[in-house]
């Protein structure tokens, strides 16, 4: 299995329209609503130049996405990991977190959320990742546990 990273650019939205739409389906049946789940081509493409975005590839499949954004020097929020649900449990996201490790190598503290009754997230960046829940957020109905990990 191949694993590679390549920087998202404005013709690959509707590429990763559908990796987001696979990947946060069951988020969007379980709180019935997901930013990540039913975007258009335009707000994905919009989304591209807010946030630099990588396309996970797999063997040269596009499996899933990781992006980051800096907050302030040597912070950075990683806004979107997401995996397709066939390629899930291979140990992608853990190699995405350590490529935005080395991408971004100034870092001092990453964060991110998460939403917290999502056992297998929390278990995922604690255990597999080093990060600590540091507070609790509210967005609509859904609790996000904030995650920090720092050097």
């Amino acid at each position: 299995m191949t694993i590679e990273y390549r920087k998202a650019v404005s013709e690959d939205a509707e590429i990763l329209v559908n990796i987001y739409d696979a990947a946060f389906y069951s988020d969007y049946m379980r709180y019935g609503a997901c930013p990540g789940y039913g975007r258009t081509v335009e707000m994905m493409k919009e989304s591209i130049r807010e946030y630099p975005k990588y396309i996970i590839l797999c063997d040269n499949k596009p499996v899933g996405c990781v992006s980051c954004k800096m907050q302030e020097m040597g912070v950075y929020e990683i806004t979107c990991l997401c995996i397709i649900p066939e390629y899930q449990g291979k140990g992608l996201g853990t190699k995405a977190v350590r490529f935005v490790k080395e991408l971004y190598d100034d870092w001092e503290k990453l964060t991110l959320v998460t939403p917290l009754d999502k056992k297998e997230n929390v278990k995922f960046y604690t255990e597999k990742c080093g990060f600590h829940i540091v507070s609790i957020e509210t967005d609509g109905n859904v609790e996000l546990a904030r995650f920090v990990t720092e050097r």
